[in-house]
């Protein structure tokens, strides 16, 4: 070593912290890369992204080879800092080396190679992968021993090591990744797959129409009443029954019966000729589920039940992909039969309106936990039910009934919600008992 002069000495002190840089960069760059997106590039045949995948199979392997090259090459460096140190000013300036070394080892060859590696991993990483790869080849055993001496530690702990799992991602994980990516994609698209993701939290009761809202046709009518229902009927498929929505006959399209009534043979018999068995499911299956069934067994309507077989909604397929792409009948998502917006920036909501149509419509965040519609919602918050004039806030939403009718909520007037719940408090009280 005293034949080598000082200015070479220098040379390779510098080189083996480069050397040490290369190390720390390739560390973090590897371990910063995102797997899927990983993935994509290496199923497309970037040969970098696929060697990088490959080393990142087995990490303990991996970061045993990083660690084994840059330790080695700082404790190198450190000896060479000493002897330069020695040779230039004695033995008082080892430990002005010491600091000197640590020093430029941590800016130069840890904290900005790392935070360069961060901010770009794919190029750092995959440029290192050319290396690593025929590297661990060649340096395995050396590798292999101190991932056994590791692990052994590790397992002593209590740690396993024997399997590396690479976990998938969860519900809540997609759902949080789809929502970061607003400016790499559309938002409706963006909302799409939040609503196909959301249909698993959703259940067929969130959505169905109401029992007392389900326009069906009464083969016990007058046949004068029932022609007169089915041609002023705006629904493609019509439940039918006798006396009583319990009593389902069936289900009519109602494109059969206007051929029929075209042709001038639309008669009782001939429609009873029409009726399809009805299709009946627990109002509590998930929409996701639903949306399966609708598949295996071909059909479009489905007549929810209780747990004691009464008729409690209806749902359609349109109802369940209305949740996933929004609106088909309508050209804006404010301007649906049951909310209709005022001058006053508030809104007219039917009482019967589902809470997840109204917060999905207004991108409000009505509470959905409890009741399904704003009726349920007004009468569990009251616990009574209201008289028009009535005033209440709800999630920082004022609200005033307009008109009850058969023990219901029908009509209100809602408005957004406001910054602080103290404000308005003389307009909107918590109950207003004089309904004023």
């Amino acid at each position: 070593m005293n034949d080598i002069s000082t200015g070479t000495l220098f040379a390779l002190l510098f080189i083996l912290i480069l050397l040490s840089a290369l190390f720390s960069s390739s560390e973090t760059g590897l371990m910063s890369l995102n797997r899927y997106r990983l993935k994509h590039l290496a199923d497309k045949g970037n040969r970098g992204a696929r060697l990088a995948q490959e080393l990142l199979k087995r990490p303990d392997r991996l970061l045993g080879l990083i660690l084994l090259g840059n330790n080695f090459v700082n404790i190198l460096a450190s000896a060479l800092a000493t002897i330069i140190a020695l040779r230039l000013l004695g033995e008082a300036g080892i430990a002005i080396a010491t600091g000197l070394l640590t020093f430029v080892v941590l800016i130069f060859a840890e904290v900005a190679p790392k935070t360069l590696a961060a901010l770009h991993p794919e190029r750092i990483a995959f440029p290192a992968a050319y290396v690593y790869t025929p590297l661990l080849k060649t340096v395995y055993p050396l590798v292999l021993l101190v991932n056994i001496i590791a692990n052994t530690l590790l397992k002593i702990v209590g740690v396993k090591t024997d399997n590396i799992k690479h976990d998938g991602v969860s519900a809540e994980e997609l759902r949080a990744v789809v929502m970061e990516t607003s400016k790499l994609i559309p938002q409706k698209h963006q909302d799409m797959l939040l609503g196909i993701l959301n249909l698993e939290n959703a259940t067929v009761e969130d959505i169905m129409v109401p029992r007392s809202e389900i326009t069906a046709i009464d083969l016990d009518e007058d046949w004068e009443e029932i022609l007169s229902d089915l041609t002023t009927c705006q629904r493609t498929r019509l439940p039918v029954y006798r006396s009583d929505i319990n009593n389902i006959a069936g289900i009519i399209h109602m494109r059969r019966v206007i051929n029929l009534l075209s042709r001038n043979e639309l008669t009782l018999e001939n429609l009873q000729t029409q009726i399809r068995d009805a299709y009946f499911i627990p109002e509590g299956t998930s929409l996701y589920q639903q949306l399966i069934n609708f598949q295996l067994e071909k059909r479009r309507t489905a007549l929810a039940v209780d747990e004691y077989g009464d008729i409690q909604g209806l749902v359609t397929l349109e109802d369940i992909l209305e949740e996933v792409v929004g609106e088909f009948t309508t050209a804006s998502p404010i301007n649906t039969q049951n909310i209709h917006p005022e001058d006053d920036d508030s809104y007219l909501i039917s009482g019967s309106t589902h809470i997840r149509e109204i917060n999905r419509s207004l991108n409000w965040h009505l509470p959905i936990d409890g009741p399904k519609t704003l009726n349920g919602l007004i009468i569990e918050h009251l616990e009574m039910i209201p008289e028009p004039g009535t005033s209440l806030m709800i999630a920082r939403h004022p609200i005033e009934i307009t008109k009850t009718q058969n023990n219901a909520v029908q009509m209100t007037r809602v408005k957004a919600a406001i910054a602080d719940p103290d404000e308005n408090l003389a307009e909107f009280d918590d109950i207003d008992a004089d309904g004023g």
